[in-house]
């Protein structure tokens, strides 16, 4: 009797490797998905604006043009125009550079020695960049600032008026309409020859360094209500009223923060450079300066002929 075997069934075994050969297409799927969308999205950030005999000119090319020629030529252009600055730029750049090209300039030597010299300041501007860019954090920035206002806050501010007449004549009669109750302010109007007397001869406030020093010490002696004696200075002559005094305030962080952080990179950039300047091996060669040639003395000139008996000779025709 025969006995024949059945083989099991395969379809548990192929069902499973069918659904790992899905999930695996699935996954390279979903990756070059991501990987298309990833594409897409930077190159919608950094768009192809025009080309160039084929050569594609981009959106970061316009920005490392903008970088090259430096914010402050193209500040007072609307962004319309700056691009299209920009992008006219990109473009010669590319055609004049393809003729130079076109013409071995990048083989000679002189080109090789200013390609080198050009990738080292492009380092040099790289690496300060980004030491900028690490310290000048809002934290950094505000330490600067704090302890600049500490300094600032010893010292004294005074808000004054004055009166400035050419002679002392002139002011002494001033001074004598004031003692007489004249109002200070409408008397500047009338009298000072100052720019500020439309304002009643209001200075508003000041320290000690921003006036001449004649008008500073009497200043800063008088009380706030105090009207002066008059003063002479460089000037004319000036009366001054004091109308308050104190401590210099310092300006807000917002309003000063542009200044802070010049400052805060500068620093850091001087920080970096001397560091490094420290740890290098830097040997200076002198170059012996050519001794100078003495001074040729003027030839002396050939005494005229003499004719006989002494008398000069008549020139030759």
């Amino acid at each position: 009797m025969t006995v024949v075997v059945q083989p099991r069934p395969l379809r548990p075994l192929r069902t499973a490797l069918a659904a790992l050969m899905l999930a695996g297409a699935l996954t390279v799927a979903l990756a070059t998905a991501g990987q298309v969308q990833a594409q897409t999205a930077a190159q919608d950030a950094n768009p192809v604006l025009a080309r160039v005999n084929g050569a594609e000119i981009r959106q970061s090319d316009l920005d490392m043009a903008e970088e090259e020629l430096g914010a402050a030529q193209l500040a007072q252009m609307d962004p319309a125009t700056k691009r299209e600055n920009l992008l006219s730029y990109v473009i010669d750049l590319k055609i004049v550079a393809k003729a130079a090209e076109d013409k071995k300039l990048g083989d000679t030597e002189a080109f090789k020695k200013s390609l080198a010299f050009a990738r080292e300041r492009l380092l040099m501007d790289r690496l300060l960049t980004d030491e900028a860019k690490a310290a000048t954090t809002d934290a950094n920035m505000r330490k600067v600032y704090e302890e600049a206002a500490q300094q600032m806050g010893s010292e004294e501010e005074v808000h004054a008026r004055h009166i400035l007449v050419e002679t002392e004549d002139e002011a002494k009669q001033i001074a004598e309409q004031l003692k007489k109750g004249g109002d200070f302010a409408e008397l500047a109007k009338a009298k000072s020859k100052d720019p500020g007397a439309s304002d009643g001869g209001d200075l508003g406030y000041f320290t000690k360094e921003q006036m001449v020093p004649e008008f500073s010490k009497v200043a800063f002696e008088l009380e706030p209500g105090k009207i002066s004696d008059p003063v002479k200075s460089q000037f004319g002559w000036h009366i001054i009223k004091v109308e308050d005094k104190r401590k210099k305030q310092a300006p807000t962080f917002e309003q000063v923060k542009p200044q802070i952080e010049t400052y805060v990179t500068r620093k850091a950039q001087a920080d970096v450079v001397s560091k490094l300047r420290e740890t290098a091996k830097i040997e200076r060669i002198e170059q012996k300066k050519p001794e100078a040639a003495p001074e040729a003395k003027p030839a002396t000139p050939a005494a005229p002929p003499r004719a006989a008996g002494g008398a000069m000779a008549p020139p030759k025709k």
